[in-house]
């Protein structure tokens, strides 16, 4: 009997301990110490005063010109082949017959004059895919170049809803629907989350992202789902997911609708600065050795005699904005990936005009809200909408993002926003704040449509649907095109798609032995073996080195710029912040004592006029209010407001013609429509805008706003005092007495 007793109290206390190691372990993974990107010190301290009270600033590499890049181009096909091509060209103007121009292109192109020297692989398309082939190329020893019709990061790649993110409504439709594809999707993006905070951590960060839950049985369901997206990030996760009680939510996010509001699950994902990013990719393959030229048009594809892509004809459209003849040459190649996005079928018809199309486009509009709508940091995410699409509300540089739609559309390279598309997301914003905050049309600062671009397996019938992730594939010629996919497995597309160039056109890696100096510090050697395979999960970016929360107290003491200026330029370049605050003209005032905004409601500065132009190949007006700069993305109208300053920079920097000016401000103003500027303001001339006009508002728009340029009209609830008299202590004040 007691020997039975003594087995049962021995049996529950291993019941008791198996069940609080379970608890205990739970608990720990929970709020294990964990190494959060961005956090650490830098890897390489700030500059310091030496010896004698030397200042001694970072000395970082510098990329080569965009007139050296393109010679390196030229100098692909060889000197005697682009000479045979322009007389061929010439023809018609009464030079040499057009046979013995033939017989000297292919003499050139049998290899006789001067010897060309080929790219191993040539990229079109300077998108987030595009630029991150040619890092991974360039950074396992193979000669690549890129060429972009427009600027690095002027389509899709620009205009994302800012998010690094797996996709938790691709985990939902991967478990209801068992769909293998759709986790195989979530698993690869969680991982690529991870890299960009590690590559990248001055552009990307952790976002705590609130699902609000309206009814009590949500709350086991929307928990059992952000578990499982933590669990499926494994060691790549940092934070985890938890609930919140209905008080706590409101705490965390006031402007919530208090009505039906249950409680709250807050899960983590990763945000970034999506254009920033792109034209640090675009830096970085610079600095590893890619040639990378933007304003760069592909007109067609040249083919050797068995029929296989060699090369490509180019034409040069930063002359043509100059009033020149634009620069026509080919680049020779031995392999061409076609990496455009949105126009992947326009690349692949140069091919093969009888190819199946392959691409879906669809419409993402986002809208841009003041920064009162939301926490500075919390988001927001509506899992199922009206018409059951999911609809995001986050917090992005000091404002609101709200979106994004999911609509069938035609391919153009700015898109307009549809007015019922923006409508339909502020009613949507509007159905999860309180009653008493109206959302207002007004009250939209800019708004997008970027082009998603998904892609239909040729190989596979129609009736089997759109590929939510990527398709790598080889046309007979050879071209590879790489499509689908998003941001967030940018760096994984890349790879895959050098991966294929390398077994098709049969190149050879190799070891790079003395890596360019990203960070500016002799001395410094990152813990990374470039042996030429894919590293690009190591490789850090332009101003990743240096980099850590507290340098823009270094930047302040420094240079003296305000507070949120240096946060601003640390969280956008880095450690780059240094050379782009020296860029900065003096205010001749006491503080801040360099850099004068080009927006007073937004922390840019002159200096990254001059930044973008020397050291990021910045051609035009646009991609410096668009992408290197996010002004137009956050304010089409401060946008507005600071182009005859940035033009005025630019042109000192460029020297811009009067009539290059002018089309400057034509072009600016039409992109600038398709970020959502009224069309009251379309008209504006540019002495409208530095007269001030731009801010004067319509009998329609005046009722709208509180305070606006009519200041002699007083709203009835304003106080009545005299001038000269302190409103709030009078001399029968009761402090007084």
């Amino acid at each position: 009997m007691a020997s039975r007793t003594t087995g049962r109290i021995f049996r529950r206390l291993g019941y008791l301990s198996v069940a609080g190691a379970a608890a205990g372990g739970t608990v720990y993974f929970i709020y294990r110490p964990r190494e959060v990107p961005g956090l650490d010190a830098a890897s390489v301290p700030p500059p310091t005063y030496g010896e004698g009270g030397v200042f001694r600033p970072p000395h970082f590499p510098q990329v080569k010109s965009r007139a050296e890049q393109i010679a390196d181009l030229k100098a692909s096909a060889g000197g005697s082949f682009q000479k045979a091509k322009s007389n061929i060209l010439g023809v018609l103007g009464g030079g040499e017959s057009e046979g013995d121009a033939a017989k000297g292109a292919a003499a050139a192109a049998a290899g006789g004059g001067e010897e060309g020297d080929p790219y191993d692989l040539l990229v079109i398309g300077g998108g987030a895919t595009g630029t991150g082939i040619a890092l991974d190329a360039a950074s396992r020893g193979l000669k690549v170049a890129l060429v972009e019709r427009d600027d690095f990061a002027s389509g899709t790649s620009s205009k994302s809803t800012k998010l690094v993110h797996g996709g938790v409504r691709y985990l939902e439709k991967a478990v209801w629907q068992l769909d293998y594809n759709q986790y195989k999707l979530v698993k690869e993006a969680l991982r690529e989350r991870r890299y960009f905070l590690d590559t990248a951590p001055h552009l990307s960060s952790w976002l705590p992202i609130m699902i609000p839950v309206e009814k009590w049985w949500q709350a086991p369901y929307f928990w059992a789902g952000t578990k499982a997206y933590d669990f499926l990030a494994g060691s790549e996760n940092i934070e985890s997911s938890y609930f919140l009680t209905r008080s706590k939510a409101l705490d965390a996010f006031p402007m919530l609708k208090k009505d039906n509001l249950w409680g709250a699950c807050v899960y983590y994902d990763g945000a970034h600065n999506d254009s920033r990013m792109n034209i640090c990719l675009a830096m970085t393959g610079a600095l590893y050795g890619a040639t990378m030229v933007n304003y760069m048009e592909v007109t067609g594809l040249e083919k050797d005699a068995q029929g296989k892509l060699c090369g490509a004809k180019v034409r040069d459209l930063v002359d043509q904005k100059d009033g020149k003849t634009p620069q026509e040459f080919s680049i020779k190649a031995k392999g061409i990936i076609n990496a455009t996005g949105p126009f992947t079928d326009a690349v692949r018809k140069m091919d093969d005009q009888s190819v199946e199309e392959i691409v879906a486009p669809s419409s993402g509009v986002h809208v841009v809200l003041p920064g009162y709508y939301s926490p500075a940091d919390m988001g927001l995410i509506d899992p199922a909408t009206s018409d059951g699409r999911v609809i995001f509300f986050l917090p992005w540089q000091g404002n609101t993002i709200a979106g994004t739609t999911d609509s069938p559309c035609d391919i153009k390279q700015n898109p307009v926003a549809k007015e019922e598309e923006i409508d339909w997301i502020l009613k949507e914003v509007s159905n999860y704040l309180q009653p008493e905050i109206n959302v207002r049309r007004g009250d939209v600062l800019a708004a997008w449509s970027g082009i998603r671009p998904l892609v239909r397996d040729p190989k596979k019938a129609a009736s089997e649907g759109l590929v939510r992730n990527h398709l790598v594939t080889t046309s007979p010629s050879g071209l590879i095109t790489i499509s689908g996919g998003k941001w967030t497995t940018y760096r994984q597309m890349a790879e895959e798609a050098v991966d294929e160039g390398i077994k098709e056109f049969h190149l050879q890696t190799q070891h790079v032995s003395n890596p360019p100096l990203v960070s500016g510090v002799e001395g410094f050697h990152e813990d990374i073996t470039l042996d030429g395979s894919c590293k690009t999960h190591n490789v850090r970016l332009i101003g990743a080195h240096g980099f850590s929360k507290t340098l823009f107290i270094n930047i302040i003491q420094h240079f003296g710029v305000e507070t949120d200026v240096a946060k601003h330029l640390t969280a956008s370049y880095g450690d780059r912040a240094w050379t782009v605050a020296s860029l900065c003209a003096p205010t001749g005032s006491r503080f801040p004592v360099r850099g004068e905004r080009i927006s007073p409601l937004y922390p840019y500065v002159d200096g990254e006029v001059r930044y973008a132009v020397r050291h990021e190949y910045a051609q035009t007006a646009v991609d410096v209010v668009a992408r290197r700069t996010r002004l137009a993305f956050l304010n089409a109208q401060a946008a507005l407001e600071a182009l005859p300053k940035i033009i005025d920079l630019m042109s000192e920097e460029l020297k811009w013609s009067k009539a290059r000016r002018a089309q400057e401000w034509t072009d600016s103003m039409q992109y600038l429509e398709s970020m959502g500027l009224p069309k009251s303001k379309l008209g504006l001339s540019r002495e409208d805008v530095e007269a001030g006009r731009v801010g004067k508002y319509t009998d329609e728009e005046f009722g709208l706003y509180a305070r606006n340029d009519k200041p002699d009209e007083m709203l009835a609830s304003d106080a009545k005092f005299i001038s000269g008299r302190n409103p709030t202590m009078g001399q029968d004040s009761a402090a007084n007495k």
